[in-house]
């Protein structure tokens, strides 16, 4: 079965507001088995919009990142995130 990936670009704009959404989504994302490959480091944006930070979760398949991602306690840890940063958030099914 194809594994789901859930993968962000992010610029933070308030880092102090943002450590909040770190510290709350990050043991949700853990409850639906979410495991982190990427979580922020060097990167180089050759092409497209510009954003600060990246990261990519990998879970099990597509049902548990939507499903993570559907998670209202979620939802409300991504409030934080949308108040303080600006981000593209992708959900992929993958190899």
């Amino acid at each position: 079965m194809p594994k789901g990936y859930i993968i962000g670009h992010i610029t933070v704009n308030k880092a102090e507001a943002y450590q909040e959404y770190i510290v709350r989504d990050t043991p949700i994302i853990e409850s639906y088995g979410g495991r982190p490959l990427v979580r922020g480091g060097v990167s180089e944006e050759p092409e497209g919009p510009q954003f600060a930070r990246h990261v990519i979760f990998e879970f099990d398949d597509f049902a548990q990142a939507k499903a993570l991602y559907n998670d209202p306690e979620y939802q409300k840890a991504a409030q934080i995130r949308r108040d303080n940063a600006s981000s593209m958030i992708v959900l992929v099914e993958g190899v």
